[in-house]
């Protein structure tokens, strides 16, 4: 390797200007922590002409990104366009397939196409990394691969969606619907171009699917995993969780069980003096579990210019000072392919409902749930004016196909004024 190392970076957005802003900021002290002079070699994004906040005169300009990977004057390819197909994909494999290294910040690419990502940098001896790709600026993907591979991981969960954080922030601290929370978020510029990438879960649980790669030695499963996304989450949800002591978060968990692995995105009610349930705004954190370490909390901010841009020189560090790990933990070849698991882990259930206000509605609830298996373990009715009666009842351990059971059977029973949600409740 020459005492130079070049960047060609793709993507001149949010991320790659704030990469270019930390190259030319801080040249000296990337140069004093890796013993390599770190320079951009060139760039490529869909307009030349936009006026990005940063002076990039000094650098070739490629229309192609995948041009850019080509060229012989780049030796870290960085992959910020976004996207699961297309350019992004295109170049990155030119990148790896050239022997360059990579380093992406694009969660959808890994989730979907990681194993044969994978596979090709290490047929070709080139580095993969993609810390930014997951929690911003959070270092989850280094405390996994390295600080704790000691461990055999058992559990990884986490709020990594902050546009979905602060809706249910915002929700819970200023009494908002769900609606008036989206807008607030869309008028800061918070959701992705396809808002269901946020708000359905998606952008996490691509997320989630990276991190429980490492954690379980499997290959990337995101198809398998069951998402659900806050649309559904009433400021009602809200308020009555609050009540029994929880709050409500977009909680990803995966952990491998005797039913295999168990991947999920979906709103959780999890108690509010925990450190998830403190978490606020568009705050990311992940909760790491090994059989030595027991639990650590990584917390910090999940997207933004810096946060994310640190996250990417970070690698680019790693790489010049000559640090080569597999991509996923563990060699490409050696990685599992995962059985899904084919039940969720028993869990205590939030229930809420609007019953008929009528004698003995409780009561054919309470029989519907429990000839399905559910045992009720609280039920609170709260006073109303209207003919319907508010209803909210927390489970015992429940499986979750006996849940779903009960809550097909509930609407023979007469009694419903509207269709019941249901919340799993997190230990945590």
């Amino acid at each position: 390797m020459t005492d130079t190392l070049r960047l060609g970076i793709a993507g001149l957005g949010t991320v790659g200007i704030g990469v270019v802003k930390i190259v030319q900021r801080q040249a000296a002290l990337l140069e004093a922590r890796t013993g390599k002079e770190i320079v951009i070699s060139a760039v490529s994004a869909r307009s030349r002409d936009k006026d990005r906040g940063a002076n990039l005169s000094a650098y070739a300009w490629e229309d192609d990104p995948v041009a850019l990977a080509k060229r012989d004057d780049v030796d870290v390819f960085l992959e910020l366009m976004g996207g699961d197909d297309g350019p992004a994909k295109l170049a990155t494999e030119a990148a790896l397939a050239a022997g360059k290294d990579v380093v992406s910040a694009n969660k959808a690419l890994l989730a979907h196409h990681g194993q044969a990502l994978a596979e090709l940098a290490e047929e070709k001896g080139a580095a993969l990394r993609y810390e930014a790709a997951v929690a911003g600026g959070i270092p989850v993907i280094k405390a996994l691969t390295e600080g704790l591979a000691g461990n055999r991981i058992t559990r990884v969960m986490g709020v990594m969606n902050g546009t979905c954080n602060y809706i249910l922030t915002r929700m819970d601290e200023a009494g908002l619907s769900y609606q008036e929370a989206f807008d607030e978020a869309d008028g800061l510029g918070y959701l992705e171009a396809d808002p269901n990438l946020d708000v359905g879960g998606i952008d996490a649980g691509h997320k989630l699917a990276l991190l429980s790669s490492i954690a379980f030695g499997t290959r990337v499963a995101f198809d398998d995993m069951r998402l659900e996304g806050i649309g559904a989450v009433s400021i009602d949800d809200i308020r009555r969780a609050g009540d029994l002591g929880y709050k409500i978060k977009l909680l990803g968990v995966a952990q491998m069980t005797g039913r295999g692995l168990e991947q999920r995105m979906t709103p959780c009610l999890v108690p509010a003096t925990s450190p998830l349930g403190q978490l606020v705004g568009g705050t990311n954190m992940v909760v790491i579990e090994g059989d030595a370490v027991e639990q650590i909390v990584l917390r910090g901010p999940g997207a933004g210019e810096g946060p994310t841009a640190s996250a990417v020189v970070g690698d680019i560090c790693d790489i010049a000072r000559g640090l080569r790990l597999p991509i996923f933990g563990q060699p490409a070849a050696s990685l599992k392919t995962a059985q899904p698991a084919n039940s969720e882990s028993p869990a205590r259930f939030y229930l809420r409902m609007e019953l008929v206000d009528k004698p003995g509605a409780l009561a054919k609830v309470a029989t519907a749930l429990g000839e399905n298996g559910i045992s009720i373990d609280r039920m609170r009715q709260y006073d109303h004016d209207g003919a319907n009666a508010p209803v909210l009842i927390v489970t015992h351990k429940s499986a979750r196909p006996d849940l779903d059971a009960a809550l097909a059977a509930l609407p023979t029973t007469g009694v419903l004024a509207d269709t019941p949600v249901a919340l799993r409740i997190e230990d945590v």
